[in-house]
């Protein structure tokens, strides 16, 4: 079994750790971290994946950004510890973190990602909407919470300065969902339990 629940800032010191084991340090020099720094992430959806014994196995990240003055949630990191790679841990705090953006009232996502591996959350490429260089056209992708919501979205990628951004502006709803406590989910079908060891990278 796992335990999911929000971030606190006691974990962050190993979601650090967990983040730069999977992309190495050198990855806050990515183009993404410039739109992030200075501005608080969205806690309630940057979720902790934990096995039975606390150990951190996952963590998945979001920020606010501005695309055409509007609001947008920009999706990452998201990393899952090398021994529990391919069991579907990703993917379970890829659905279970949208899900909350949803219920939140988020409309747009984005990220800077593979496509083949994230089409199957919905992912597609933004044609129009341009990040910092040095990113790669390709590899910016989007996601509509709500239908239609990145219609005539378009321009540069910028950093959130909203004062109300700890609120998620104002496409979020007023009270948090019920799902934002701490759940403990089954394994994927297919999963070892999860432990940390147990799994292949």
């Amino acid at each position: 079994m796992y335990a999911l629940c929000p971030e606190t800032q006691n974990d962050t010191p190993e979601v650090e750790a967990l983040m730069d084991l999977c992309f190495a340090p050198g990855r806050t020099a990515l183009s993404s971290y410039r739109l992030r720094e200075g501005v608080p992430q969205v806690w309630a959806l940057c979720l902790v994946l934990r096995d039975e014994a606390g150990v951190l196995l996952g963590a998945i990240r979001y920020w606010p950004v501005r695309v055409g003055e509007r609001p947008v949630l920009l999706l990452g990191p998201v990393a899952v510890h090398p021994t529990t790679q391919g069991e579907g841990l990703g993917a379970l705090l890829m659905r279970e973190s949208l899900s909350r953006a949803r219920e939140l009232g988020w409309a747009r996502v984005m990220l800077v990602g593979d496509l083949p591996y994230y089409q199957r959350f919905g992912f597609a490429k933004l044609d129009d909407v341009e990040m910092p260089p040095p990113t790669n056209p390709d590899r910016v992708l989007g996601l509509e919470l709500v239908d239609g919501a990145w219609r005539g979205v378009n321009g540069p990628v910028t950093r959130e300065t909203s004062a109300r951004v700890a609120a998620g502006l104002n496409e979020q709803l007023r009270e948090p969902p019920k799902s934002q406590a701490r759940v403990v989910i089954s394994p994927p079908a297919g999963a070892s339990r999860g432990v940390a060891g147990a799994g292949k990278r």
